[in-house]
């Protein structure tokens, strides 16, 4: 009988390439990947893999399984949730993709009120952009992903994937205090100004060079908080998510309504092998939860 542990090393190492990023993923040593692949190729007398430079190459064998894992470890994901369900208990490991804004604005209430209610849950987050939430929920690497979705971008959900909105989370221009924009603006004047933008590879950056193509930011920046201090000191303007920032914003900057307003959605999946487990449903709620205290729409 093939072990299941060593069809996830193959799974993983089919996903990402390298028993590197398969080891980060399954939270183990790349010396421990290895270890399970040799077991695997003795156990099915096959050769699996083969060193392709840096990475490492599936065979024709082990495209065979790793197509074969992909199935059974599905069918695993649903026969967990279907136990989990009998007992209507919310019990287990859950780990939870998130993007950077959603880890610091709701992750922390969300997950303090599952150990609260529910302490044989044991939770881990993971923060990534959504792009890669997305693949890694596709993939069984996390049970639960916090996606924000620009309309204009619009993320594509692979099949077998659920997901529900949880609200909407509007964008303002933000300036220096003494910038010529008045209270509002039209997007459509903001093309010229001197831009303070997220990395690119973003969501948000994309969405900028959506909305406004042609333009180049001068920085290019991963946290809001880094831009809003950017931003103080008279190096450009950006364009921030309300979720992003605190009630009270640094000396030296000041808000922009921006016509019209900028919005993206922000969603919660999950596989739908596992819609039935309780800790997933859990955490939908203590989600949805922290969303109404941030009090946003």
């Amino acid at each position: 009988m093939i072990d299941l542990g060593r069809l996830r090393a193959l799974h993983a190492v089919a996903s990402y390439k390298t028993v590197l990023a398969a080891g980060e993923a399954l939270h183990c040593t790349p010396s421990a990947v290895s270890q399970q692949l040799a077991k695997l190729e003795r156990e099915t007398g096959a050769t699996l893999v083969e060193k392709d430079g840096r990475r490492l190459r599936l065979t024709e064998a082990g495209q065979i399984l790793a197509r074969h894992a992909e199935k059974v470890l599905a069918t695993v994901d649903e026969a967990e949730a279907a136990l989990a369900a009998h007992r209507d208990t919310v019990v287990g490991r859950l780990t939870v993709a998130a993007f950077a804004t959603a880890c610091r604005a709701l992750l922390p209430y969300a997950l303090h009120r599952l150990a609260s209610e529910h302490p044989q849950l044991s939770t881990g987050l993971v923060e990534v952009n959504p792009h890669e939430g997305l693949e890694s929920l596709h993939r069984g690497h996390v049970d639960l992903a916090v996606l924000d979705d620009w309309p204009e971008v619009a993320l594509r959900y692979p099949k077998g994937i659920n997901h529900v909105e949880l609200g909407w989370d509007v964008a303002d221009l933000v300036v220096p205090t003494g910038h010529r924009f008045g209270d509002s603006v039209a997007l459509s004047r903001l093309r010229n100004e001197r831009w303070i933008a997220a990395k690119s590879g973003d969501i948000c950056h994309e969405w900028l060079l959506r909305v406004l193509p042609g333009v180049q930011p001068d920085f290019h920046v991963g946290e809001f908080e880094t831009q809003l201090t950017l931003i103080a000191a008279g190096l450009g303007i950006a364009v921030i998510p309300r979720l992003a920032r605190s009630d009270k914003l640094p000396e030296g900057v000041r808000v922009v309504r921006i016509t019209p307003p900028p919005k993206r959605r922000v969603v919660i999946a999950w596989r739908e092998a596992s819609a039935a487990r309780p800790a997933v449903q859990a955490t939908v709620e203590a989600l949805r939860a922290s969303w109404l205290r941030k009090g946003l729409p």
